[in-house]
Parts: C-alpha cells; sequence; structure tokens
C-alpha cells in the first residue's frame, strides 16, 4: 500500500521475501526460508527490536491490537502462575521466572516482521498476532 522505498533497507527485504514466497505457514516461504544465509533467515525470521522492547515497539508500529492481544496471553499466564504459587504455597525458581519472560519476548520478536508486513502492505491489522506463523 505504502511506496517502499521510504522504508529501511531491512524492511524492503523482508517485504519482498513476504511478497515471493508468503506467510511463514507456508510450504513454499519454509522451502525458500531453507536456502537462505543463516544471518538473512535472522533477518527475516526475527525482529531484535521487539524482542528487547516489544510492547512499545508495536504500540509504535501501529500493532496495538495484536500488542494488546499479547500482553492478555503474557498478564493471563503471570496470573495463572500467581495462583498456582499462593495454592501450592511454593515460589517458582527465577530460572523459571527468566525462561517464560524469554519465551513472551520471543512471541513479539517472531511475529513482529510478518504482522507489520501485514499491516503496512496487505491492509490487514486484525487481532490475532499468529496470523499466517508456522505454530510448530
Amino acid at each position: 500500500m505504502n511506496d517502499r522505498d521510504t522504508y529501511p533497507k531491512k524492511w524492503q527485504i523482508r517485504f519482498a521475501f513476504f511478497d515471493k514466497y508468503g506467510a511463514p505457514s507456508t510450504p513454499e516461504f519454509q522451502a525458500a526460508f531453507k536456502t537462505e544465509k543463516p544471518m538473512r533467515r535472522v533477518l527475516l525470521n526475527m525482529n531484535f527490536t521487539a524482542f528487547l522492547f516489544g510492547l512499545i515497539y508495536f504500540f509504535v508500529l501501529g500493532l496495538w491490537r495484536k500488542n494488546l492481544v499479547l500482553l492478555a496471553i503474557f498478564v493471563g499466564i503471570i496470573i495463572i502462575l500467581f495462583i498456582i504459587e499462593v495454592i501450592f504455597e511454593f515460589s517458582f525458581s527465577e530460572i523459571i521466572l527468566r525462561a517464560i519472560a524469554m519465551g513472551f519476548a520471543m512471541m513479539w520478536g517472531i511475529t513482529a516482521n510478518y504482522s507489520y508486513y501485514l499491516k503496512e502492505v496487505k491492509g490487514i491489522n486484525g487481532w490475532n498476532p499468529f496470523e499466517g506463523m508456522r505454530l510448530r
């Protein structure tokens, strides 16, 4: 929808790859992704800004609907963990809590690229943060 020359080079590369091979869940994408060099795979598959600043970055990108869903999932899991701690009178180890936080940071980092592509190129800005993603 927008003039792609206005986007940074990394977004142009991502958009072109998604245009050519489709969503990350498609066999065409997966086959093409496997042939890419390791650093390009990282560029296509992971957004480190979203990994580090997911909650803020999604709002900056205009992905507020998807951001609210990811935040709700995060808060829901935290509440469940708190309830488990209260009921069973124990505390999760720091390692487990950090692993959970890392998992959520990965959710923001991995979903950012295709979500932004859908919004900017396809004009789709829905609520499902996992739309078109591989979930296996």
